[in-house]
């Protein structure tokens, strides 16, 4: 597996990649989820792809498994800013706006969204290298940046998953049901370095 980064200055280095990625994004949350979000027949899309977005995504033998987005908490495009402040003042009808206790707006913390894996990474050792290889690629960004904190809308499932493979997530929000997907969320936070193993003796 090939992990990249970019953003919309560089993303033409990659090829289909970024294209890719909207498409597996469409097959996922609209496809699968039925979420409400703006997309066509082929990719989905929203206003959070602009220029302060960076990506980072996971290849297999050229083909895009994997990837996500990520964007500082002091991002503001035209009347949006990033996705969990925009809910928190009402902007986005399908999270609730008491999903964190307060708005963040910080260099030192970024936003990460749409974290998708193919369902042809069907093993759990292959989705787990995928999802490393996303994480590690979103906090390396985050960090050349001046970030020391990640935060996502996440389902719950995925603290578990991330602590596994050596990041200290935690959950800052209260968790929601989503009627929609029948999945449960929470916003997650974590350190933008990835907790070092206790010595063995």
């Amino acid at each position: 597996m090939q992990s990249i980064t970019f953003d919309l200055s560089d993303l033409h280095r990659y090829g289909t990649a970024f294209y890719d990625y909207l498409r597996l994004r469409k097959r996922f949350f609209v496809d699968t989820l039925g979420w409400d979000i703006p997309h066509n027949d082929s990719v989905e899309m929203d206003q959070y792809d602009n220029p302060l977005a960076h990506y980072s995504l996971v290849l297999r033998d050229g083909v895009l498994i994997g990837g996500a987005r990520a964007m500082p908490t002091t991002s503001t495009w035209g009347q949006y800013t990033y996705m969990l402040r925009d809910a928190v003042a009402g902007k986005l009808v399908d999270i609730p706006a008491q999903v964190m206790g307060a708005e963040v707006q910080t260099p030192r913390v970024w936003e990460c969204t749409r974290l998708v894996i193919s369902d042809a990474v069907n093993t759990h050792h292959d989705r787990s290298e995928c999802l490393s290889l996303i994480v590690e690629g979103l906090a390396d960004v985050a960090r050349r940046h001046g970030a020391t904190e990640l935060m996502s809308l996440s389902p719950l499932s995925l603290m578990r998953a991330l602590r596994q493979l050596g990041w200290q997530a935690d959950r800052i929000g209260e968790p929601y049901d989503n009627p929609g997907d029948g999945r449960r969320y929470a916003v997650l936070s974590m350190p933008a370095e990835k907790r070092v193993p206790a010595l063995q003796h």
